[in-house]
């Protein structure tokens, strides 16, 4: 899942990609709100972290923007303010959570995750399909019961794919939301990947529509 950090605190902001990361989160670090402002324009993402106090323009100005070009990526914003006026005003802005500084990286990462899980309309806390039960929170994938060894990136791509079915996924659109920005990425990565996925769980779960991208379908719909 690709997520965008928007913090100008270079030890704040090390930590966080450093841990995210380690989440499996592909993270794209700016310090600088106009920068952030362009990169949201060009760039798609899955979850945005927004620091309010940013060099040129504020957090609040980059929210207000994102809503206004009815981009609904979820943001959460990191603010040392813990008043109520500024959580009202963040909320009507168009803010999806709030992170009082300072805080532990595990409620982050719990928060996220429940941010993801309201963008895609689910509930659950795991992701489940034909004996496929994927668990975000713990990394672990089981299938018909057995746990299932996946690499981080297999992981990711199997979580893109169940959080998408019956929806076509470009193999484009797959290596935006794994790869951030200073990651190398070979031109048949993804397809190694699939190839991957296939051999360890059913040859059939993934299908490929030539020249278009990868679908896991939706049998539930007539």
């Amino acid at each position: 899942m690709r997520l965008l950090l928007v913090e100008d605190d270079e030890i704040l902001g090390d930590g966080l990609v450093a841990g995210l990361k380690m989440e499996g989160y592909a993270v794209d670090w700016l310090t600088n709100g106009k920068l952030a402002d362009e990169a949201l324009k060009l760039n798609t993402y899955e979850l945005i972290v927004l620091d309010l106090n940013l060099p040129d323009m504020g957090g609040m100005a980059i929210l207000t923007a994102l809503r206004n070009r009815k981009d609904e990526t979820p943001v959460m914003v990191l603010t040392a303010k813990d008043t109520v006026s500024d959580r009202v005003l963040g909320l009507d802005s168009g803010a999806d959570d709030f992170v009082i500084k300072p805080f532990e990286l595990d409620e982050v990462c719990a928060r996220l995750r429940a941010l993801a899980r309201r963008s895609e309309g689910r509930s659950a806390p795991t992701i489940e399909y034909k004996g496929i039960v994927l668990d975000p929170a713990s990394h672990q994938v089981t299938f018909n019961n057995e746990k299932i060894e996946l690499s981080q990136k297999e992981f990711e791509i199997l979580s893109f794919l169940m959080s998408n079915i019956g929806k076509v996924v470009s193999r484009s659109r797959l290596e935006e939301s794994l790869y951030s920005w200073d990651s190398d990425v070979e031109s048949n990565t993804v397809e190694v990947h699939i190839h991957y996925l296939r051999k360890k769980l059913d040859p059939a779960l993934i299908r490929t529509v030539r020249g278009v991208g990868y679908i896991i379908d939706n049998d539930d719909e007539s």
